[in-house]
């Protein structure tokens, strides 16, 4: 089964963090994502550009409306999502708990219609 866990934080915490702060960040992340793909469950990982760089789409009737982003005003937003494959929801779980961004703030898991 596979499953998205897209992790959610604060884009103004991390903007404001030192060097050092945003270095142990991505050196947690990079060992997280080693342990996944260790254990043979990582399919994809990725960060996301922060939120203000994105662009919302809607084609009513097939016409684009477009906007800058971020889509939702709010405190927390995606930050990147890593898709693993393992055998159920407690597995998931279980992989989310040891997540980074689950320390401070939060990592949603969603189960994935692979087409």
């Amino acid at each position: 089964m596979q499953y998205m866990l897209l992790v959610h934080w604060n884009e103004a915490e991390n903007t404001a963090a030192s060097d050092e702060r945003k270095a142990e960040s991505f050196a947690a992340y990079t060992a997280y994502a080693e342990a996944l793909r260790q254990a043979g469950a990582l399919v994809t990982s990725a960060g996301l550009q922060p939120s203000t760089t994105s662009t919302i789409v809607r084609a009513p009737d097939g016409r684009p409306e477009l906007w800058d982003g971020p889509y939702v005003e709010s405190k927390e937003q995606l930050g990147g999502y890593f898709v693993i494959d393992v055998p159920d929801l407690d597995a998931a779980i279980a992989w989310a708990v040891r997540c980074p961004g689950a320390e401070r703030y939060a990592v949603e898991i969603r189960p994935l219609m692979v087409y």
